[in-house]
């Protein structure tokens, strides 16, 4: 079940257009920091290509559907790699963009970027508390009471 506070306005929701947008950014930063760990196993430009639009998505640059098949595309990119750090890279790069199409994707791109670290043997105790350095004033305790829920216990 989705968290109601991720609820865009428009439908019907409490979450603002700006506070979106922020989310949006934050989910790029996330993605765009494990993002060599794809690259280093792929040329496969559709996951950078995805961090690039949920960028221009938080700017009011592009449209959610421009969002979503970006999304669709790091997925695929996801399942053609074998590298488990590098599948998990692609999907927190596709989770970023679909957050501008449902906000609570933005907690999957950090998920899955904490992910990615810890399969590339890094610490994700340090790159969730990289994340929520980066977190903006206005989204941080909405971020953080979700991130701590039962669904993401021990990613945090």
């Amino acid at each position: 079940m989705r968290d109601r506070r991720f609820v865009a306005v428009h439908r019907g929701g409490p979450l603002e257009i700006a506070r979106h947008r922020l989310l949006a950014a934050w989910a790029a930063e996330c993605a765009q920091r494990v993002l060599p760990l794809f690259q280093e196993c792929s040329s496969d430009k559709r996951p950078e290509r995805a961090i690039e639009i949920a960028q221009a998505w938080a700017r009011g640059e592009v449209s959610v559907g421009e969002a979503q098949k970006a999304a669709v595309g790091a997925h695929a990119a996801a399942r053609e790699v074998t590298d488990t750090s590098a599948t998990a890279a692609a999907r927190a790069a596709g989770h970023a963009v679909a957050t501008a199409h449902a906000a609570d994707h933005c907690l999957g791109a950090a998920s899955y970027a904490v992910k990615a670290v810890e399969a590339a043997g890094a610490s994700a105790g340090e790159e969730r508390a990289w994340q929520l350095a980066q977190l903006p004033a206005d989204v941080r305790e909405l971020a953080v009471s979700a991130l701590s829920s039962r669904r993401f216990k021990g990613r945090t």
